[in-house]
């Protein structure tokens, strides 16, 4: 219903047998379009709340990551960062966003993705968006990454706190990744559980995979790589990924813009929605003046 009042359309395209779905809304322009990748076990409409603050005329695609709602899972796929990325460009390619340079915006594990893509691709995109992306090694570690060398040394590894199988772990989960403390009816956490709990075998094959030695600093290993100018958007209190994530990205990235939102968490696109909509419009316009600027001179 949401999707639908914001005008959001979905679509589906193939690339050879593999599927991807997505949903969008306005066509390309004189603007950059803007293709979000959306974090770990999350899917396209957790944008949704962004979008709402997002001008009309803007072309946004939103896709499901590989292997999320109603893109292809395939067991064999590689659901590797550097794996993800590449999946991502065949989408790009597919629906010939590339055709002029694009905005891309990734969050957590979507923000992985779209820096290593940044690094991998540089001629498909004209700017990023970081919203505390995974993939640095940060010189603090947070509640999460500490709760998962607890579970590891206990070889607990079956029980990661963004994998909740009960009510309560559901709770604990809401907990971890977003500042404010909302009370979520028990009723409303056992549908949530539901919802997830036949994908969780999946889930738990992909987490292994992206903090796998592979994966786990890919962003850090590519960020040097990244020659557009760069937004980094963080919570500053984030227990999922470190905040001091954020100045590990100032310093290797030549042009980079960071925002610290406070009294934020990991979820800061469900916390911080219109916030986080008027930065990005902010970092576009001013990309955009400083463009035409260089044209005039």
């Amino acid at each position: 219903y949401w999707r639908r009042a914001l005008g959001m359309q979905v679509r589906y395209a193939n690339y050879d047998d593999y599927q991807f779905c997505y949903s969008y809304r306005g066509r390309p322009g004189y603007r950059p379009s803007i293709l979000m990748l959306h974090g770990f076990s999350a899917h396209k409409d957790m944008w949704l709340s962004i979008v709402k603050f997002l001008p009309k005329n803007l072309h946004l695609v939103c896709v499901d990551m590989p292997g999320h709602e109603g893109t292809t899972r395939l067991d064999l796929d590689d659901y590797s960062i550097s794996g993800q990325a590449k999946r991502i460009h065949q989408f790009v390619e597919c629906i010939k966003l590339n055709r002029k340079p694009f905005h891309l915006v990734g969050t957590s594990m979507g923000g992985n993705v779209a820096g290593v893509y940044a690094a991998q691709f540089p001629e498909d995109i004209c700017s990023l968006t970081l919203i505390c992306p995974a993939g640095l090694p940060s010189t603090t570690d947070s509640k999460f990454i500490k709760q998962l060398r607890e579970l590891q040394e206990s070889k607990r590894i079956d029980r990661i706190p963004l994998i909740p199988s009960t009510p309560e772990e559901m709770a604990d989960m809401l907990k971890l990744c977003s500042y404010v403390r909302f009370k979520v009816p028990q009723q409303i956490l056992q549908g949530l559980v539901d919802v997830r709990i036949p994908h969780n075998e999946f889930y738990r094959k992909l987490f292994l995979e992206i903090v796998d030695e592979k994966s786990r600093h890919s962003l850090h290993e590519n960020m040097s790589k990244i020659k557009v100018p760069t937004q980094v958007i963080w919570g500053k209190q984030d227990q999922v990924l470190d905040v001091s994530g954020a100045s590990v990205l100032a310093s290797a990235i030549p042009d980079c813009h960071v925002y610290i939102l406070e009294n934020c968490g990991h979820s800061v696109v469900v916390e911080r929605p219109r916030k986080t909509a008027n930065l990005i419009l902010e970092f576009l316009a001013l990309l955009h003046s400083i463009d035409i600027n260089k044209k005039q001179a």
